[in-house]
């Protein structure tokens, strides 16, 4: 339909599971992790922040094979929760800097993430 306007991925991603990131703004503002997770398109989880109380009830829950149902331990869970994707930068490996995302070619063809400042590639190995 004309005026409909399609969303295009890049065929390298900037963020991937196993960055370093830093967060950028929120309550955790500062803070440092690893990506656990690519959740949607804009969503990440980040391992230890942005992390939430989940209060939970005892259940039961009705095993397959067994005909004495089980109970669920009720309590407090922590829960890791997404961040939007702008709210993260990534830690170059290298310097040790957030830094924006650049991808540049291999002589072999193969698209890379290269750190903004000092141009190392961000992930080690290479895909062919």
């Amino acid at each position: 339909m004309p005026g409909e306007v399609v969303k295009h991925s890049t065929k390298v991603p900037e963020i991937r599971r196993g960055d370093q990131v830093v967060v950028l703004t929120g309550k955790d503002i500062g803070k440092r992790g690893v990506v656990e997770r690519v959740v949607r398109p804009d969503r990440v989880i980040v391992g230890g922040v942005n992390v939430s109380k989940r209060h939970t009830k005892p259940r039961t829950i009705q095993g397959r094979n067994e005909s004495a149902p089980q109970i669920q331990q009720g309590g407090i869970l922590d829960k890791t929760m997404p961040l939007a994707i702008s709210n993260v930068m990534v830690v170059c490996p290298s310097c040790g800097h957030p830094t924006r995302v650049r991808h540049a070619t291999l002589a072999t063809g193969a698209s890379v993430r290269v750190c903004a400042r000092c141009g190392e590639p961000l992930a080690r190995e290479v895909k062919a």
